[in-house]
């Protein structure tokens, strides 16, 4: 029996931005999307703290050539929608800096958009 699996929405260079990760990082942060997609907790989540709940969360990994993270929510019944991926730069703390923090509270507002426009196109092509 397979899963149902959500479709995965991009919003802004979070998709490319993935991409240009090392591609050890690509394949088990893709994995990761994947278990959420199924309705899964992903092994290397946990949520991101500041949205109020567990809609927002986070994907982290510690790789040779640093540590990654992409941030994804679930707030959506259809899809999931990644915010932001992106490198830790600082060498202080475990706490996601906070450039990172207000790009994925803007990217959150655009999901909003982004997540109408793709159920009305949906529903246009249903």
């Amino acid at each position: 029996m397979s899963k149902v699996k959500k479709p995965v929405l991009w919003v802004g260079s979070s998709k490319s931005d993935l991409m240009e990760m090392p591609a050890e990082v690509v394949t088990d942060f893709g994995y990761g999307l994947y278990q959420a997609q199924t309705g899964a907790y992903p092994d290397i989540a946990k949520t991101l703290s500041g949205f109020g709940g567990a809609s927002v969360m986070e994907l982290k990994l510690d790789h040779r050539a640093g540590t990654f993270r992409t941030v994804y929510t679930v707030k959506f019944a259809d899809a999931i929608v990644v915010l932001h991926a992106f490198q830790k730069k600082s060498k202080s703390g475990i706490a996601t800096p906070k450039k990172e923090m207000e790009l994925v509270r803007s990217r959150l507002k655009l999901a909003e958009q982004l997540y109408k426009e793709w159920k009305h196109k949906k529903g246009k092509n249903s």
